[in-house]
This record gives structure tokens, C-alpha cells and sequence, in this order.
């Protein structure tokens, strides 16, 4: 049997029941989703009680890192070694049809599964916490003080192999019966992007100093979506 190394095994844990046409399971898909993102959702179970916490990741090839304080209660339970669902979502559009059932959104998102752990060895976790920087402003973490064992103590850092994911996209203008398409009722899609704004520089900034060369990719006006998948391609060839 020839296994597709190019997506993810598909199995009663990932497949997507509903709308299952925009699915997909193939690597590429899935990476493109979650490298357009800073924020995402880490869900897990302690005792019986589901939580589903937001905070900053980042993706190297099939792993994927976040890290956090060393008392919060998501990194205690996931260190030992815990399955987790990691989600992320981009909203694209509003779509306005001429029903209130055939309302809808464009979207991107992506549902990752795996089991967390921490990590422990020491330069993995430094070269994590250095990734956590290079991977959203490239090239930064040479520019920085040395992290100091304090910080590095302070911090604790989770790791989760994808072991399946899918990731689910709508991409497409009104979806309205074809008897609605007569009404006297506007419909369509209104577009939505995260957008830059301008630089607003510390104001005790030494003298003289100028924004890195690796920041150019988050110009004013700019997608953020994008800035971000430009970071991850440099993340990636650095």
C-alpha cells in the first residue's frame, strides 16, 4: 500500500463530517493556515473539564511549539505528556445572501492533533525560544541581549508533532437558492483583512537607531496574513 507522505492520514479523529468538499488533508494546505497565524487555541481535558486556551505558536516542518509561564496550568498538565487539539481560523469575508439560512462566512482553518510535551533539553529550549522570535520578525533574535537563565527558567515551552490535521476553507460568493436570486434583496461579500498601521517607535529609543531590514515585511498597510507567510518561508530557508 503507498502511503500519501504529502497529507496527513485521515482518520475518524480529523475527517471533516460536514461540508467535507472543503476539506483537505494535504500538508501544504493545512502549513499554508496555520503559517498566516500568531494566535491560536490549544484545547485539552484536566479532570473532565475541557479548556481551550489562546496563545502564540509557531510551526517548524510537522512540529508545532508554544511556550508560556512555568505556572500556568495548560503548560502543568500538557508537560506530562497530553493529547491536544490545536485550532486556528482566519475570517475572509462576510457573505449577506437573501435568506437568513444562507448567510455565511469566507474563512480559513486548520484542526491539529498530537501529544504535547514539554521540553526539556536545554538547547532545544533555548533554539525554541530564539525560534519564537525569528519565526515572526527574521533574523531579530541575533540582534537581542542573550536570554538569561532566569528567563529561561521562567518559561516553559511545548511541543506537539502533528500527528493529523485538516484544514477546512470557504472561498466562494453568496450561496443562495435559486428562487431567492429574484427577490428585490441586496446581497454579497464584504471583505475582511487584519491591516498594519504604522510604526509607532519606543520613545526611549537610543539615538540613531533604525528599524532592521528584517522588519520591512510588515510595511503599513499590509496584510498581516501575509507579512506572516513571508516570515515563515525566511524562518524556514534561515
Amino acid at each position: 500500500m503507498t502511503v500519501d507522505t504529502a497529507a496527513y492520514p485521515v482518520t475518524p479523529r480529523n475527517r471533516v463530517k460536514r461540508m467535507h468538499e472543503r476539506a483537505s488533508y494535504d500538508r501544504a494546505a493545512v502549513h499554508a493556515v496555520l503559517d498566516a497565524a500568531m494566535l491560536c487555541h490549544v484545547a485539552y481535558v484536566i479532570d473532565g473539564q475541557p479548556y481551550a486556551t489562546p496563545t502564540l505558536f509557531w510551526r517548524r516542518e510537522d512540529t508545532l511549539y508554544w511556550h508560556g509561564s512555568s505556572a500556568s496550568r495548560m503548560l502543568r498538565h500538557l508537560k506530562a505528556g497530553t493529547p491536544a487539539c490545536l485550532t486556528v481560523a482566519h475570517l475572509d469575508s462576510l457573505v449577506l445572501a437573501r435568506s437568513g439560512f444562507n448567510h455565511s462566512a469566507n474563512y480559513r482553518s486548520a484542526m491539529c492533533f498530537g501529544t504535547a510535551r514539554l521540553v526539556e533539553d536545554a538547547d532545544e529550549k533555548i533554539e525554541a525560544m530564539r525560534d519564537v522570535v525569528d519565526r515572526f520578525y527574521p533574523g531579530r533574535s541575533a540582534l537581542l541581549r542573550p536570554i538569561t537563565q532566569q528567563e529561561a527558567k521562567a518559561t516553559t515551552i511545548i511541543a506537539m508533532e502533528i500527528e493529523e490535521a485538516a484544514a477546512k476553507v470557504r472561498a466562494k460568493g453568496v450561496g443562495d437558492d435559486e428562487a431567492d436570486f429574484a427577490l428585490p434583496i441586496w446581497a454579497g461579500v464584504i471583505p475582511v483583512t487584519t491591516v498594519l498601521g504604522a510604526v509607532q517607535t519606543c520613545p526611549r529609543l537610543v539615538a540613531g537607531v533604525e528599524p532592521p531590514e528584517g522588519l520591512s515585511i510588515f510595511a503599513e498597510n499590509g496584510r498581516l496574513d501575509d507579512a506572516l507567510l513571508a516570515g515563515q518561508r525566511l524562518y524556514e530557508d534561515g
